[in-house]
């Protein structure tokens, strides 16, 4: 599957995670959403559920620290319940939303009665699900570093133009061949440097990181 570089991610940060809740046969179910940029920030987000929901019985959770389709920085966990009733259909919420980078905490209050594994099944799904329905969102578009060396009459056109562009310009650094311009460049579209010469008064020119 080809990686995406421009998808939707939670517009929720961990220190206050997007909250679900519901109630069924008398078990309390709390979801959690919030953006998780890597695997240690999920890990984080189960550890502050666990410290805020102290005296639940269980904090099941799942996450994809990546894009939509991300097979390797994702994972879920049933935390005591039953193999396969908890964690796993909460990841496949999270992985049928077309949504990246987020995590998501199923905390389940007990209420002494046994739902079935049918039944846990369709409650942390249905917990998930409520989750996402009023999620926030933003847009995300990777990038990659480039390093452009201009004319110095050449400086702010070129800044207008990588801006216009979408990139950001995230460093300067000035030499005796002029600014390099340390950019932000989405990977989903070509840098065309032809394009940016036409407004500029020398060529422009791609160099490598530790190029003075």
């Amino acid at each position: 599957m080809a990686t995406a570089h421009r998808y939707q991610v939670p517009a929720v940060a961990m220190s206050n995670p997007h909250c679900a809740e519901f109630e069924v046969n008398k078990s309390r179910f709390i979801a959690w959403v919030a953006r998780c940029e890597s695997i240690a920030d999920a890990q984080r987000l189960e550890q502050q559920a666990r410290t805020t929901y102290a005296d639940a019985r269980h904090h099941c959770s799942a996450f994809i620290a990546g894009p939509p389709g991300e097979q390797i920085a994702i994972g879920f966990s049933d935390d005591g319940e039953p193999g396969g009733t908890a964690g796993r259909p909460i990841y496949q919420v999270l992985a049928g939303s077309g949504l990246g980078q987020l995590g998501c905490i199923v905390i389940r209050y007990f209420g002494g009665i046994k739902l079935g594994t049918g039944g846990l099944v369709r409650a942390y799904t249905k917990a998930a699900l409520l989750a996402l329905e009023q999620l926030p969102t933003q847009s995300y578009v990777s990038t990659e570093q480039v390093h452009l060396q201009v004319g110095f009459s050449d400086e702010h056109p070129a800044r207008q133009w990588c801006e216009a562009a979408g990139a950001r310009i995230s460093d300067v650094a000035y030499s005796a061949s002029g600014p390099v311009l340390t950019l932000d460049w989405p990977c989903d579209q070509p840098l065309q440097l032809d394009q940016l010469a036409l407004s500029l008064a020398t060529p422009p020119q791609l160099i490598e990181a530790d190029t003075p």
